[in-house]
């Protein structure tokens, strides 16, 4: 009997290394079918973390666009994290949201000027409170490598169109393409053309999500001729605040019963921004209904809420544990497997 037992015990082992991998896939591809069948999850919020979610109530708890981060992001529960990439002076894709080191960083400079050697010799700082962290600058290739199977990611190209295909070249390395999800603003149809050129040439195998703001488009109608030129999984409409010093009640022109006819039409998610930006007024990108409304107000219900309700299944926050807490809590999100809750699709699409 004992010789047996040995002998079965590299199967088992075999069978319990297999049964982990297999449990991230599922996660991975549980999130990855919530996005690419928008129809059949309208009851369920997903939320992606800005900048790799470095925030908690208003405070600054990781470097932003760090790995630390982006940890932090898995194990709150979110669906998606959003990353910035830049190049480095010989070539490679890094991690990075300015154009200079200042901020972020212990090094100080444009990122362009330094090469990935001398890249990473700089830490990440976390901002607010300036503390040093053991964390570089990470690469392109290990930013994927830390989500892979795990969480979906945001590509925010911060160069041109044209580089897009180095970016999926290394998730196709890494045999991730499907899990990234990459983005490009969309205004007129020239632009449509050159985007969808761009993306013809790199392949297919991966998520583009159109960008559409209401500062240049201002009706349902574009969305629908972008919808036709790309079937995408999303599309991120902004609502730009423009100054205003009142909370928008509508959500702006894009957010429009239109709007969400398309939407389903199209079987599509509706991406909404709740995000400040920086030196602007609170909720900038989202008609004042942002993050700050959310959590220094105490009115999640006013931001979160109101544009779940104006049809958004994908909202982007730089709060993405509150924003999940408060709309689990809230009947916005549906568990995932292994929650004891329902993993199936509803049978109806909802445009609401």
């Amino acid at each position: 009997m004992r010789t047996l037992w040995q002998s079965l015990l590299p199967c088992v082992a075999l069978m319990a290394f297999f049964g982990s991998a297999s449990a991230q896939e599922t996660r991975a591809r549980q999130i990855l079918d919530r996005f690419e069948h928008a129809n059949q999850w309208r009851d369920h919020v997903m939320v992606a973390a800005h900048r790799a979610g470095s925030m908690q109530a208003g405070k600054t708890l990781y470097a932003e666009n760090s790995i630390a981060a982006v940890e932090g992001s898995i194990a709150m529960g979110a669906e998606i994290v959003e990353v910035d990439i830049r190049r480095s002076k010989d070539g490679e894709f890094v991690v990075m949201h300015d154009s200079w080191l200042d901020r972020t960083t212990t090094c100080k400079g444009e990122v362009l000027k330094y090469t990935l050697a001398e890249l990473k010799a700089c830490r990440l700082v976390i901002e607010g409170t300036h503390a040093v962290t053991s964390e570089t600058v990470s690469t392109l290739r290990e930013m994927l490598t830390a989500t892979r199977d795990r969480i979906l990611i945001n590509l925010d190209n911060k160069l041109e169109v044209g580089d897009l295909a180095g970016m999926i070249a290394i998730a196709r390395d890494l045999g991730m393409a499907d899990q990234v999800i990459v983005k490009e603003n969309l205004w007129n149809q020239n632009r449509i053309t050159t985007v969808k050129a761009a993306m013809a040439a790199i392949g297919g195998g991966f998520q583009f999500m159109p960008i559409v703001a209401d500062d240049a488009v201002h009706d349902a109608g574009f969305a629908e001729t972008v919808d036709h030129a790309f079937a995408p999984g999303a599309i991120e409409l902004i609502n730009w605040r423009a100054g205003a010093e009142k909370l928008t009640d509508t959500g702006g022109p894009l957010f429009s019963t239109r709007m969400r006819a398309a939407a389903v039409r199209g079987n599509w998610h509706i991406w909404a921004d709740t995000y400040a930006i920086v030196n602007k007024p609170g909720g900038f990108l989202a008609g004042g209904r942002g993050d700050e409304l959310a959590v220094k107000a105490s009115l999640p219900r006013e931001a979160w809420g109101f544009w779940a309700d104006c049809g958004a299944t994908i909202i982007q926050t730089d709060e993405p544990k509150a924003a999940i807490d408060w709309l689990a809590a809230n009947g916005y999100r549906v568990p995932y497997a292994g929650k004891g809750e329902r993993t199936e699709p509803g049978a109806t699409a909802s445009i609401n």
